[in-house]
């Protein structure tokens, strides 16, 4: 288990399971269709604590993206 930090001082527990899909992401969004059906629930989860952000295209296509509210403790 991992703790990130939110800007607002908020610590939240990531299981292992979200910590190694966070470390997929970049700076890049990653496209919905490009996770296996349990990263999408992992994603999902994490769109929920505010790690992640769901956007959609003009095509409508949802993609992922890291947020920028947050820090790993180490």
């Amino acid at each position: 288990m991992k703790i990130v930090e939110l800007t607002n001082k908020l610590l939240l527990p990531l299981t292992n399971e979200e910590s190694e899909l966070m470390e997929k992401f970049s700076n890049d969004p990653i496209a919905k269709s490009q996770l296996n059906e349990r990263e999408q629930i992992l994603a999902n989860q994490l769109t929920v604590k505010d790690v992640l952000v769901r956007t959609r295209n003009e095509e409508g296509k949802i993609y992922y993206k890291k947020t920028t509210q947050w820090v790993w403790l180490r």
